[in-house]
């Protein structure tokens, strides 16, 4: 999978590629260290700083079953690094939706638990508190939240990745799909904190080209539970042909009732964050049913014509998690992909050293289980926006429109 072409959404990048690798790689440690005994048992060990509880967890739990079992299935070969075969280990922690906890845990994972690299942060706020504390013990982290400023500025990212789409590209597809529908009158509920930021800003912008009227904004409240019912006033009491409900869940689907709760009887649409099983739950379903979202085209599963080398990839990774879990979310393979991201930085660097892994991962090109991705040395993030599709809630699930 590794270095595949994704089209020609990637082509642009490839020149950077070349220029800026060689001067990261030059401050990067030798691969073997001279008489230095081998382990016996090499690992390549993976810090995972989740939301396991608390108001991330619909999304945190998905992350945890996508990176154990994308581990199983390297580790049923090991990772070639250098001259050893390394199984992969995880070091999983909860920071229970806490962004304190959050940075603590990654202090620890860096010192104690001496990881190689570290994934999580599903929330913006817990990513944010991850980063800083990622730079200092320089290890390479892949956030998994979609706010527009968790890798710039690059010079105070030089250690960050994230793999969610930009807010940018997904309003874009929104901003699209409205005008399509000939819907003019705009209204939007963003989540409160930078989620919700990039939101309002790739939204007003989106509107803006797509000739549509934003007539009304309201920010969700940020606590779990807390009643969504005035914003959802404020919005709705404009007349909206469109309501954008930007934020994840719980909280998206509190404010999908709070909007029909008004009476309210139009179009819905989310971003990908708000993409989860708790979406569809039995509270939520009658509100969002005939809803849209724009999200990577991992929702719709795996295809069975598709028979390239991502392809099969994402049937196997598929099939494994239905095996498991009894039913796909399509938010869940982000941790499959960093995992796979990391391995294949220590492999094309022959080497676990986390200034190589940082360097290596600067210069992936693939398509992975959730999309694609092409990172350089000046550009950490986020999903191609050619593998993002619109899908709508049909009977209660997913079905691709787009």
């Amino acid at each position: 999978m590794a270095g595949q072409a994704v089209g020609s959404w990637t082509l642009s990048r490839r020149g950077l590629l070349a220029t800026a690798a060689t001067s990261l790689l030059a401050a990067c440690g030798r691969t073997e260290v001279p008489g230095v005994r081998r382990p016996e048992n090499p690992e390549l060990v993976i810090g995972a700083n989740l939301e396991l509880t608390g108001v991330g967890r619909f999304m945190g739990l998905l992350q945890e079953r996508s990176l154990r079992i994308m581990a199983d299935t390297l580790n049923e070969a090991q990772v070639p690094v250098g001259n050893l075969r390394r199984t992969i280990r995880l070091v999983i922690r909860d920071n229970k939706s806490n962004p304190r906890v959050a940075a603590d845990q990654t202090a620890e994972l860096a010192t104690r638990e001496n990881v190689h690299a570290i994934v999580g942060g599903c929330l913006a706020e817990t990513s944010l508190r991850i980063i800083p504390a990622a730079e200092e013990h320089q290890v390479p982290f892949i956030s998994f939240a979609a706010a527009d400023n968790l890798t710039t500025p690059l010079s105070e990212r030089t250690y960050i990745y994230k793999l969610a789409p930009d807010a940018r590209d997904m309003a874009r597809a929104l901003g699209a799909l409205i005008r399509s529908q000939k819907l003019q009158r705009v209204g939007l509920l963003a989540a409160a904190g930078p989620h919700g930021d990039s939101g309002l800003r790739a939204v007003t912008a989106a509107l803006e080209s797509n000739d549509r009227t934003l007539v009304a904004t309201a920010r969700l409240p940020r606590a779990e539970g807390a009643d969504c019912g005035p914003a959802a006033e404020r919005v709705v009491v404009q007349s909206p042909d469109a309501v954008i409900i930007w934020g994840t869940s719980p909280f998206a689907g509190a404010a999908a009732r709070a909007v029909r709760d008004t009476g309210y009887t139009g179009a819905l649409f989310f971003d990908a964050g708000a993409v989860s099983e708790e979406l569809l739950d039995e509270r939520n379903s009658p509100a969002v049913e005939g809803a849209y979202a724009v999200h990577p085209i991992s929702l719709s599963g795996s295809s069975l014509t598709n028979t390239t080398t991502a392809g099969l990839a994402r049937r196997d990774f598929v099939y494994r998690y239905i095996h498991e879990h009894g039913a796909f979310s399509g938010f869940a393979p982000y941790g499959a992909d960093a995992v796979r991201l990391i391995a294949d930085a220590a492999r094309l660097g022959k080497s676990v050293d986390r200034g190589r892994i940082r360097a290596y991962l600067a210069t992936q090109v693939v398509e992975g289980i959730a999309g694609a991705y092409s990172f350089s040395p000046i550009w950490h993030g986020g999903m191609a926006p050619d593998f993002l599709g619109v899908f709508t809630v049909s009977n209660g699930a997913w079905s691709r429109v787009s």
